[in-house]
């Protein structure tokens, strides 16, 4: 399942977040550091995923 989370988040970083937590408060930081940039998303779901 982790595998298909990682997926997600790659192609939407919010999305990988939100299978994970819901819509917890890592869901809209996740958010907001993608609007700012897609890296920083992409890192920030990777690690939240990896975390779990």
């Amino acid at each position: 399942m982790d595998l298909i989370r990682i997926i997600f988040s790659v192609l939407i970083p919010p999305l990988g977040v939100f299978l994970q937590v819901g819509l917890g408060a890592q869901f809209w930081i996740n958010i907001l550091l993608t609007l700012l940039g897609y890296i920083p998303g992409l890192i920030h779901a990777i690690y939240i995923i990896g975390r779990r």
